[in-house]
């Protein structure tokens, strides 16, 4: 008999398989990082159908097999739908998702990081909010949160303070409380500098999410 279990998370990746189903990676509160496949979610009417997507938070009942689990249900409670009307704000939401997936570990600890994921998505759709400003503080939070974080990357030009406040108030703060407050122009030109200093530094992967991202950038400031 398969075991069941039911964890709370959300899924950052979902691929088809074979004619009908879909594998998709859930990052849980209770196990870390999930691969489960969903039987038939691509069949018109399955009750999985719309809750086997990227974005997807809730609670999922799986079962386990011998080599996989396989997902018998799932009770959504925020699909962040709001990307659906925002182009630009789902393209940062997938990188999100993307880095995510390139952090965390199966039977890991990651309640923090899906903390750092649910409330980065929720900012992302905040309209007080620079994406930019939300990008550079996720990508310093998660690298603080995996125990990467090094201080400051050294650079000949010294720091604004408020630039080194608000550093320190990103990889000490709650995550709860990390999205309410805005910056200059200075600061967060600044803070683009030291997110990619560290990912340049930590991530040894290319990714595909980023790359669209920084094209579509582009295309907008060609245009502007």
């Amino acid at each position: 008999m398969q075991e069941q279990i039911s964890v709370t998370g959300m899924i950052l990746k979902a691929e088809p398989v074979g004619e009908y189903d879909r594998r998709v990676v859930i990052l849980t509160r209770e196990r870390g990082k999930l691969a489960a496949f969903a039987r038939g979610a691509r069949k018109q009417g399955s009750r999985l159908l719309a809750s086997t997507n990227p974005f997807c938070f809730g609670q999922f009942r799986l079962y386990q097999g011998r080599t996989a689990y396989s997902v018998g249900e799932a009770l959504i409670s925020n699909y962040f739908e709001g990307f659906r009307e925002d182009f630009e704000g789902a393209c940062f939401g997938m990188y999100f998702l993307e880095v995510m997936d390139y952090y965390t570990r199966e039977n890991s600890d990651e309640k923090e990081m899906l903390k750092l994921i649910y409330q980065s998505l929720r900012a992302l759709l905040h309209k007080g909010l620079l994406n930019d400003l939300v990008r550079y503080i996720f990508e310093i939070k998660a690298l603080a949160l995996n125990g990467e974080y090094p201080g400051p990357p050294e650079r000949e030009k010294a720091y604004l303070d408020s630039t080194l406040y608000t550093l320190h108030y990103i990889v000490n703060s709650p995550v709860e409380k990390l999205y309410n407050f805005t910056v200059t122009g200075q600061v967060l030109e600044e803070l683009s500098w030291i997110a990619d200093a560290f990912r340049r530094r930590f991530v040894d992967k290319e990714m595909k999410s980023l790359e669209i991202l920084c094209e579509m950038k582009f295309q907008v400031e060609k245009q502007g």
